[in-house]
């Protein structure tokens, strides 16, 4: 049984050393010079002096900084993503939760180091590769792991406030690329695209696979996602096959027409998450890759990325909802109400998640992980840890569970409850809205709808009168350029709240 994640780049390397691994514009590693790099930071940072503790890796998103991951993994100790993406005071935060000694840095992020205050010892990853190998001792390190020892610290992605670090552990992700693999029916010939930032979980199913199989990963720039039809024309010229990506990238490019100019050729698994998948853009993408398999999964950082999964294999009427599905091997999904108590079946309750695929909480934070790790209420005899997502959803008819909403996306207006999320279902399945999101101002009450699209506000309101009783309809309209973003691709609600509070303070500033 694999205890340890490195024994998936070990036994790869010995079988396809010179196969590419991981690869973008820039650099491109094969499976031995991915395994070269690991071994010498992590001996780099042994020489250092690191043991068992954080370390920071400050790079861009580049092969390198997963080599750097992984030997920091191979060091016995716990890598800590950061990324110039972030706002500084989120690192700085970051850096004062962790308290790290070490922080790795390429020629991209040099200058920035001494800015962040960091107090610790910097060192290049470029003088880690300049240094030898010292396999005796990696392998003494090795003598002494265990499979629920500490691998990472990936902090949350919430716009305010104290960042969570999620600590996970080699048995959480073993178990969860396991399954994810045999789902997903992954293999060697897969070949991956990468979009999301690597200080997320979700870069995983792309990273574990690909060491566990021999696959090959292409970390996709940025930029490309800012333009449709040069993002899938990557993907052609890549020869990209899989990609598991947040719904957000999905419909940038089934929503702009790009499949009117260039379709993906290769592509034959596409798996998508982090937020509910509007029918009308879903249909599209199916209706292009008649062949392809679809997944929608679903999971929160603190259970090691996805818990449940849904193969999505027909197409969607309007109205309907893709369901999250059922959970992966060694996990458990509960429903329970708010008194602790299981729902009755068909009804809604808050998805709680058991398993081996718990992390170990919040790093340097027991408050905030006591709240939502809490002993199972359904076995008071021993120790039994579930974790709270703050997800609320239910079972339908065929077994299959569905996410409603979050907790606190449900309001009560006008003396009514109500789901955000069906405002914004509703909305999406109307001619010419491409995206949209839905607010709630609690100060003056009111529901503000915002989208991308090219109907006009007074067409948006009339047919929003057609399918949502009367205390629904949004209070206000507006149409923006885009929705703001969370770097996990899922909407910024904070953040297009600022941008409603700002244009009406700028209108009553007009008025006067």
């Amino acid at each position: 049984m694999i205890t340890n994640v490195l024994e998936y780049l070990e036994d790869t390397v010995q079988r396809v050393p010179e196969k590419l691994a991981f690869a973008d514009e820039e650099v491109q590693l094969t499976f031995r010079e991915f395994y070269d790099r690991m071994q010498k930071v992590a001996s780099g940072l042994c020489r250092l002096g690191a043991d068992r503790e954080p370390v920071v890796i400050y790079m861009k998103k580049s092969p390198d900084t997963l080599a750097a991951f992984f030997g920091v993994i191979g060091a016995g100790c716990i890598y800590v993503p950061i990324d110039e993406e972030m706002p500084r005071r989120r690192m700085e935060l970051i850096l004062k939760n962790t308290q790290a000694r070490y922080l790795v840095y390429d020629e991209s992020t040099q200058d920035q180091v001494q800015r962040l205050g960091f107090t610790g010892e910097a060192i290049s990853y470029r003088s880690c590769l300049e240094g030898g190998t010292d396999a005796q001792r990696l392998r003494a390190i090795r003598e002494q792991s265990q499979d629920m020892d500490p691998i990472y610290i990936l902090f949350t992605s919430g716009s305010t406030g104290m960042p969570k670090g999620v600590v996970g552990h080699h048995r959480g992700v073993i178990d969860y690329i396991e399954s994810l693999s045999e789902v997903l029916g992954l293999s060697e010939d897969s070949v991956f695209g990468s979009q999301t930032p690597l200080y997320l979980d979700a870069c995983m199913k792309e990273v574990y696979p690909t060491l566990k199989y021999g696959a090959t990963t292409w970390l996709i720039p940025k930029e490309r996602f800012m333009t449709p039809v040069k993002l899938v024309e990557f993907l052609n010229a890549h020869r990209i096959n899989t990609i598991c990506w947040v719904v957000s990238a999905l419909t940038m490019i089934s929503a702009f027409g790009t499949f009117d100019i260039v379709r993906p050729e290769y592509l034959h698994t596409v798996a998508f998450g982090s937020e509910v998948f509007p029918i009308r853009q879903f249909n599209l993408w199916k209706q292009t890759l008649p062949e392809a398999k679809f997944f929608n999964l679903y999971g929160p950082t603190e259970a090691t990325g996805m818990s449940c999964f849904y193969p999505a294999e027909r197409q969607f009427a309007d109205g309907e909802v893709i369901p999250i599905g059922k959970p992966f091997r060694n996990t458990r999904i509960l429903l329970l109400d708010q008194n602790g108590k299981e729902v009755p079946f068909g009804k809604e309750g808050e998805i709680c998640i058991r398993g081996t695929c718990l992390t170990h909480g919040y790093y340097n934070n027991p408050e905030k992980t006591a709240e939502v790790f809490t002993q199972n209420p359904l076995n008071p005899n021993f120790s039994d840890r579930i974790y709270h997502t703050g997800d609320l959803g239910k079972y339908n008819a065929d077994g299959d569970l569905v996410f409603l909403s979050r907790k606190d996306h449900q309001i009560k207006h006008m003396g009514h409850r109500i789901e955000l999320g069906e405002i914004e279902a509703d909305a999406a399945l109307l001619g010419g809205v491409k995206a949209c999101c839905c607010i709630y101002i609690r100060e003056s009450g009111k529901i503000v709808l915002f989208y991308v699209g090219d109907i006009d506000k007074k067409s948006l309101t009339a047919a929003l009168k057609e399918r949502l009783p009367r205390y629904m309809l949004p209070n206000a309209i507006l149409s923006v350029d885009s929705l703001a973003m969370l770097p996990n691709g899922k909407i910024d609600r904070i953040k297009m709240q600022e941008i409603y509070l700002s244009q009406r303070k700028k209108r009553r500033s007009q008025n006067k």
